[in-house]
């Protein structure tokens, strides 16, 4: 496998693309990971929704000393932009989200090539996982991130 590729996931404090709150990042080189990048991100305002809690656990109290995505983009902007990046169901929620907060801090989106698993595959990611034996702790974006890679490594070998 001669593929190079992002995997990414984001989490979010509230209904707002804007409100990151946890980044993971999954780099893969040749058919093997070579990065991971799991970041806490304080969100606008540190401002939660608890419906939002409930799904991932992540409070006002995990990022109150956390950066804020400004501050922590320079970190995973290598690993984007110019780059083929995958994320499960991205093309409905993680790029929009990234580009919204991005837009939200004022800073141009990079061009990237985007990939989503959920239209190759066509099921969620906990099933995918469940049924293809991939560890997956369900919405940890770092965990998320790792089980995308896994999907999109299969993808590329043509195990699926």
């Amino acid at each position: 496998m001669e593929c190079c590729f992002t995997a990414i996931d984001f989490e979010t404090a509230q209904g707002y693309q804007w409100s990151i709150c946890q980044v993971g990042l999954i780099r893969v080189e040749k058919g093997i990971i070579t990065r991971e990048i799991n970041l806490l991100v304080q969100p606008p305002d540190n401002y939660y929704w608890t419906k939002f809690i409930d799904i991932h656990g992540i409070t006002p109290r995990h990022t109150a000393n956390a950066p804020t995505f400004n501050k922590v983009w320079h970190i995973i902007e290598p690993y984007i932009k110019n780059q083929l990046v995958v994320a499960h169901n991205g093309l409905c929620f993680d790029f929009p989200v990234l580009r919204k907060t991005l837009e939200y801090y004022g800073m141009q989106a990079p061009d990237y090539t985007k990939h989503d698993t959920y239209r190759i595959f066509k099921q969620n990611l906990k099933s995918l996982c469940q049924y293809h034996n991939i560890p997956l702790n369900h919405h940890d974006a770092l965990s998320d991130a790792k089980a995308c890679a896994e999907l999109y490594m299969m993808h590329l070998d043509g195990r699926y």
